[in-house]
């Protein structure tokens, strides 16, 4: 069990300092050894290139207490190639991925006192991150950067639990075609907190982004993407060249076709037919899969699931499973758990 004296069942989805912290800087075109710190606070020059340019991406993942009592995190190696992607698109360095993924077990491995106990709903969330940290006043890129990896205890990400959220219909995007959408990119996000701060005003949890091109078909939401299920019981994603490839999801389609043999199908969903769906969700790291009770389409609510205060049937068989293979309650495929000795 985790020996820090902390009311495991009641934690935040929030930010709490913990014990280490990973740190490794490129300079001359090289990364350096990398090391732990016990240091969480980040010095700048006032003109570095995150600062000036938002030259900056993330990436986010999990570890856990399996029932057998083992500390696990979910498949890293797929946040390393996507921080990859990342990288190579806002002229970063690439962090290499087997150093990636080395980090990533020694952060946990360094801060196994503040991984929660199994059962208690909450886990041990991991950030790693890359900044560009030299002084940069032309529109370039940065020569020197900074790879980092913070650690923190968190609970649920939506208050409350996996109760049916309300969601909106945008007008706005998230990101523009051809740009940035599909990567991991810290401006994405900042894109979109004017319009997440609008909602939770006018009682939404999310917003739910439409293709930034035509504003016709079912995109994501500002974090997380979107399932919907057929009457027959399909499972149905959307498809786009500017949707983040959410490895939740990706192991999701994984979970419900492999171990229980539910059609899958990804495709351009039209906003018009999302009334036609009796179930429908958001999912991601942060969550795994969040059910949505309502969607208003600008006016129009469109109910899901009968308006149970539950998560659908089918989703909550994706969801019981994925959760069970990551808590070692049931077998995992193979590559998907990394044990931290």
């Amino acid at each position: 069990m985790g020996t820090k004296n902390l009311d495991w069942g009641s934690l935040p989805f929030g930010y709490m300092e913990t014990s280490k912290s990973f740190v490794c800087n490129f300079k001359n075109g090289e990364w350096d050894e990398g090391k732990l710190t016990s240091k969480h606070t980040i010095e700048l020059n006032e003109c570095a290139g995150v600062l000036q340019y938002a030259q900056t991406c993330f990436e986010g993942l999990k570890a856990y207490r399996t029932e057998h009592g083992d500390i696990v995190t979910f498949r890293p190696d797929l946040n390393a190639d996507r921080m990859a992607d990342s990288c190579t698109r806002l002229e970063m360095p690439v962090f290499p991925k087997d150093r990636f993924i080395e980090a990533v077990l020694m952060t946990i491995e360094a801060n196994k006192d503040w991984i929660p106990p199994y059962g208690s709903g909450a886990t041990l969330y991991i950030r790693p991150y890359m900044f560009g940290s030299n002084a940069v006043i032309g529109v370039k890129p940065a020569d020197e950067y900074q790879f980092r990896i913070l650690v923190t205890p968190v609970g649920p990400y939506f208050k409350g639990g996996v109760k049916p959220i309300k969601v909106r219909i945008s007008d706005r995007d998230r990101a523009a075609p051809h740009g940035t959408g599909d990567i991991k990119a810290g401006l994405n996000y900042a894109m979109s907190l004017y319009n997440i701060v609008d909602a939770h005003k006018q009682g939404y949890a999310e917003n739910i982004y439409l293709d930034p091109a035509t504003h016709s078909y079912i995109e994501e939401t500002g974090g997380a993407n979107i399932l919907f299920v057929t009457k027959e019981g399909k499972l149905v994603t959307p498809k786009s060249n500017s949707i983040l490839p959410s490895i939740t999801r990706r192991s999701l389609i994984v979970v419900a076709k492999e171990y229980l043999n539910i059609e899958i199908e990804e495709r351009q969903i039209s906003k018009d037919e999302i009334g036609n769906f009796v179930e429908c969700g958001l999912c991601g790291t942060a969550a795994v899969i969040s059910p949505i009770g309502i969607i208003d389409d600008h006016g129009k609510e469109i109910v899901y699931n009968e308006g149970k205060q539950e998560m659908g049937p089918v989703l909550s068989k994706i969801y019981d499973t994925l959760t069970g293979i990551q808590m070692g309650r049931l077998p995992a495929p193979e590559g998907w758990l990394y044990t931290i000795n």
